[in-house]
């Protein structure tokens, strides 16, 4: 399969990336924050803003995202507001790359901006982190679980099948942190060890502060285009080779096994569609908003044998670091680098600049020949496990 290929229909590049101002933004709205997210996507792909003619957002505005697009200036003809989480920026890029191969559209731009941080500092609420009390969540939400709490149970459940270590579930946010030492976007670069991590604060066992994403502010742009506007751009293209989604359940007791995420089943599809395997990538961005989605995610992708995933990340053996042997989540991830709310986009814009080699001094990505990598994978993870969503990407 050569890069890109679609059987037989348009090729689908990103074509433009781009992150806002992120980390501490007090002063901007989460509307100003897409705002500078796009412009800045758009003056990296070299482009006119008038090819876009497809939108894609979510998370804000009454009519989202008919209310973004108003304010960006732009009146698409093919629209996207597919919401289901932190994989929501996984499964439209997928929608988008489909549209685009088919001829629906010619230039998507995939935007999200939030003031998570800000406005938890300003006293301002934005949502219920019960999620709700109506339909099945009513059989849960009354006895007080919350989203971490369903996170944690499925870690624990994974330590009491596998056996499964608190050090080793830390060691994720140490080799994060330490990927992020050479990020000066990262929110967080001071190294941390393993007994910081399981000295801190208990959130809900076995997570303690750290074993926990941060919270920042900040947004993320990702413009994909097809493959006949690929020569008017200022920057190499990044290929989209293969999408998978796929959701799981809302109520933790239609979760058949705890121990198996969504992306199972995303990855399987991503894979098989871009004719790749996992031995054949050279780093992943996976959604971190704990420790433990990264080690099941890991898992699930086929990186390593179900049950193995504690020995895989172990911070001794260093494979999660950026000159590892399975760089992940090479920006820091949402437990250093920044989590404004449902951060799937930013893993998108982490891998496209792995792959072009614009990452920097310090956390570029090289294959054992010092070459660039040629391709990664992205794949996020919705709600409580509820959803996930995959994509391969390639250089050309």
């Amino acid at each position: 399969m050569t890069p890109g290929q679609r059987t037989g229909q348009r090729k689908v590049a990103v074509v433009g990336i781009a992150l806002s101002d992120c980390g501490r933004v007090d002063e901007a709205t989460p509307y100003a924050l897409h705002a500078q997210a796009a412009r800045r996507a758009l003056t990296d792909s070299g482009l006119d803003r008038s090819v876009i003619d497809g939108f894609a957002s979510a998370g804000l505005g009454t009519l989202a995202p008919i209310e973004v697009a108003e304010y960006l200036g732009l009146k698409p003809t093919w629209v996207d507001s597919t919401s289901v989480g932190g994989s929501t920026w996984e499964v439209m890029a997928a929608h988008a790359a489909d549209a685009i191969a088919a001829g629906h559209a010619n230039a998507v731009l995939l935007v999200y901006g939030s003031t998570a941080r800000a406005d938890v500092k300003a006293g301002r609420r934005t949502g219920n982190l019960s999620f709700g009390a109506r339909g099945p969540l009513q059989f849960e939400v009354p006895y007080g679980h919350t989203l971490i709490a369903k996170y944690a149970m499925a870690a624990r459940r994974h330590m009491h099948q596998y056996g499964t270590t608190p050090e080793q579930l830390a060691s994720v946010a140490v080799q994060a942190r330490a990927n992020a030492a050479a990020n000066p976007e990262a929110m967080f670069r001071d190294p941390i060890t393993v007994d910081d991590v399981l000295s801190g604060s208990m959130i809900a066992d076995p997570f303690t502060k750290l074993h926990c994403c941060i919270r920042s502010d900040g947004g993320a742009a990702v413009l994909l285009a097809a493959e006949e506007y690929v020569r008017d751009c200022r920057t190499n293209p990044v290929w989209i080779l293969g999408t998978g989604e796929h959701v799981s359940h809302t109520t933790m007791s239609e979760w058949e096994d705890f121990t198996v995420s969504p992306a199972a089943v995303s990855g399987r599809l991503a894979f098989q569609r871009a004719g790749v395997s996992p031995e054949e990538i050279d780093l992943a961005e996976i959604y971190d908003a704990f420790t433990y989605m990264t080690l099941v995610t890991l898992e699930d992708l086929g990186f390593c044998a179900k049950g193995e995933g504690g020995a895989f990340v172990d911070a001794g053996k260093g494979r999660l670091l950026v000159g590892g042997e399975l760089p992940v989540n090479t920006d820091g991830g949402g437990l250093s680098a920044q989590h404004p709310g449902m951060r799937g986009l930013f893993l998108i814009v982490e891998a496209v600049r792995q792959l072009r080699g614009e990452a920097g001094e310090g956390r570029q990505v090289r294959r054992p020949d010092g070459g660039l990598p040629q391709l990664a994978v992205a794949s996020g993870t919705g709600g409580w496990f509820c959803s996930s969503g995959t994509v391969v990407l390639g250089r050309g």
